[in-house]
């Protein structure tokens, strides 16, 4: 076995392989650029190697640094992770070159499957249904547009060494493809090294579902179940899931020996991922294999019981697989949540700055079991599984260079409905201040109907988010379960404050029972009754909730027990209340007395400025170019410039007609939130 390896990587996929390298007894290799000198994979490594300037493009994917780091090293194989240099074939035969061990794919295996554009006419020809369009390499946005009406819109274009969610757009007529096809090609360059396009149909209403395979060097393959992977925005997962809630086990059996025969055609040896577009009636479409380590594995491990990275740093080492199809079992429901340094009440843009917080909930281990590489298929004592794979500590910075995912939250249970609740908790119980994050969505989305019901698209957050994501607004019943927990922890904030003041030695008899507690526009009188196990809420129809809890004032996690059923908070102290977070919900919650509710609902609401008038940039980030001059007339949907940040770029378009009267930046400027772009008559 390997003694040392390298990960030519950063972040949390960095550190998840490092933890399964450590438990094999193998030392480890980091490298890293300057913005990531104080990194937490720099910190787990046994040691770490500089390679650049923050830019990848100057750093993690320049083969030559990273090769010097290998040489320097000593590692004697090499695991890229995903994304960086992770299907580059030149990078693989650099390493083959050194004598280095390639922790992936053979080079063939990557150059075959790893192009979009190569894959497809493999599938063709190995007569696997694949999605129409235009394989050859397109030219200029033209004959983008041109393809594009010949397929009908609408179409996707997509890099063809693209991954992630980069150097992809929709394009439902002719403009959108001539913008797309450029940006495409753009964050293609930027993120790839590759700016090579392609168009296909882009099929409405799919769902996208994948197969996790498995093979050695040996001529041996199998499949380890499917993974669904439907929530997206912007073509980037957001939600995945194992097993998928719409397969049946004859889908299931045909895709995964589909997956498998087309990575063995290949001669694959590592783990690998085939993705299919699955229509209404179960009809699935080949459309790409991504030939390495998934984002979202962790959620076939948690069903399965194996470590994909573990068999991959074996397969590499030459090991033949230890298990058949016949061991492979699945075993209860997982599900995975990615955190995202994005503002989703800014349309989801990016966030940067400092995490002044950072506490994920406590893990816990459940799910089966491997034994001497058989799957077991049992569950481990208890029946929740909590797991958080990240990259980032408290007081860590998060960069405008990379990804915005800083973290991969993923339960498992039995059944998919507890694994679902088990989400929202350890959601709910998820700290992280400083950055914009999208916590709150995620949230969302576990209590949606549709996501609850497993009957999702790929169509699922355009078609019920289409404004954007502006907050949840709480059922009746959960924001009474809200109030009865404020004002229960707001007696408990009185007692304190009584008893600092030191105005009675009985502290208890100058704390009020009744008590108006406003929330999300609602307003509930209440009455409260305190012994040593709690508190009993009792609400003006009569209605009463116990609670129970130990929290306390300065904590900011309420874990609550509200009638017998958990309600974990977010807690903020605000005047005359608290800033409470569940749910998805972000709520300002006021308890006053009767009287002191009385007068409140007098005081004038504070009015936000008007902005209307101006573009302000809406995250950190570097200008591309502007679109427009001064003086010029302009017209809704128009495009007034672009801003990348985060290797993603955004068109920032017109809400309305007007006139420009000032631009204050230009291409190459580098702005900070909410910097006026340019103003308007």
């Amino acid at each position: 076995m390997f003694e040392k390896i390298l990960i030519a990587n950063r972040g949390e996929i960095a550190c998840r392989v490092m933890k399964t390298a450590k438990k094999m007894g193998i030392k480890t290799v980091a490298i890293y650029s300057d913005a990531d000198r104080h990194a937490l994979h720099v910190q787990m490594a046994d040691e770490a190697i500089h390679i650049g300037p923050p830019p990848a493009n100057q750093s993690y994917i320049v083969i030559d640094k990273v090769m010097e780091a290998v040489k320097a090293s000593g590692a004697q194989a090499v695991h890229p992770g995903y994304g960086f240099l992770s299907e580059n074939a030149k990078f693989a035969e650099a390493l083959e070159a050194a004598g280095v061990a390639f922790i992936g794919p053979p080079k063939g295996a990557i150059e075959a499957m790893g192009d979009k554009i190569t894959s497809k006419k493999l599938a063709q020809e190995a007569d696997v249904s694949t999605v129409p369009g235009y394989m050859g390499l397109i030219e200029d946005a033209e004959e983008a547009v041109k393809i594009s009406n010949e397929i009908g819109y609408p179409v996707m274009i997509k890099a063809s060494a693209g991954g992630g969610g980069k150097g992809m757009r929709i394009a439902w007529d002719d403009q959108e493809a001539r913008e797309g096809f450029q940006s495409s090609k753009n964050e293609a360059a930027n993120s790839f090294g590759d700016d090579r396009i392609f168009i296909e149909k882009f099929v409405t209403q799919p769902r996208h579902i994948e197969i996790q395979v498995l093979c050695d060097g040996h001529g041996n393959g199998i499949y380890l179940g499917e993974r669904e992977c439907s929530i997206q925005r912007r073509n980037q997962k957001v939600v995945e899931e194992a097993p998928s809630p719409f397969l049946d086990e004859e889908t299931r059996r045909a895709m995964g020996e589909q997956a498998v025969a087309l990575a063995k055609a290949v001669d694959y040896a590592s783990a690998g991922t085939v993705e299919f577009i699955v229509d209404g009636d179960k009809n699935f479409y080949f459309l790409e294999m991504n030939t390495r380590l998934q984002v979202e594995h962790p959620v076939t491990e948690l069903i399965t019981g194996v470590d994909l990275v573990e068999q991959m740093i074996r397969v590499a080492n030459g090991e033949a697989l230890s298990i058949t199809q016949d061991d492979v079992t699945l075993t209860g429901w997982a599900i995975e949540n990615r955190l995202y340094a994005e503002d989703p009440y800014r349309g989801f843009l990016p966030s940067i700055g400092r995490l002044t917080r950072y506490r994920p909930p406590e893990e816990t281990a459940a799910g089966p079991l491997v034994t001497n590489g058989k799957w077991q298929g049992d569950a481990a004592e208890g029946e929740v599984a909590v797991r958080n794979d990240t990259g980032v500590f408290e007081g860590g910075e998060i960069s405008m260079y990379y990804d915005p995912m800083i973290a991969k939250l993923c339960t498992w249970a039995p059944t998919r409905a507890e694994a679902i609740e088990a989400m929202r908790i350890a959601l709910d119980s998820f700290e992280v201040e400083g950055i914009g994050h999208n916590l709150p969505f995620l949230s969302a989305v576990m209590d949606h109907p549709i996501f609850v019901s497993g009957d999702m698209t790929t169509a699922f957050i355009a078609e019920e988010y289409p404004e954007g994501f502006e907050g949840v607004t709480l059922e009746q019943g959960q924001l009474e379960r809200v109030a009865a927990a404020a004002a229960a922890m707001y007696r408990v904030t009185e007692i304190r404050r009584t008893r600092i003041s030191g105005r009675m030695d009985n502290h208890e008899r100058v704390i009020g029972t009744d008590w108006v507690v406003t929330v999300q526009g609602k307003t509930f009188p209440v009455t409260i009754a305190a012994d040593k196990g709690g508190s009993s809420v009792t609400f003006a129809d009569g209605k009463t909730m116990r609670v129970a809890s130990a929290w306390k004032p300065g904590d900011q996690l309420a874990h609550m027990d509200v009638d017998g059923d958990p309600l974990v908070l977010k807690v903020g102290k605000i005047t005359s209340g608290f800033r409470l977070r569940t749910r998805g919900a972000d709520m300002r919650v006021n308890v006053r007395t009767p009287r002191a509710a009385e007068l409140a609902a007098l005081m004038p609401e504070k009015v936000a400025p008007d902005t209307s008038k101006m573009l302000l940039c809406p995250m950190p980030g570097l200008v591309v170019k502007v679109d427009v001059e001064e003086g010029q007339e302009i017209h809704e949907g128009q495009p007034l410039c672009t801003i990348e940040a985060m290797k993603m770029e955004n068109i920032l378009r017109a809400e309305k007609k007007g006139v420009v009267t000032k631009i204050n930046a230009v291409a190459g400027d580098s702005l900070a939130v909410d910097e006026i772009i340019m103003e308007f008559e």
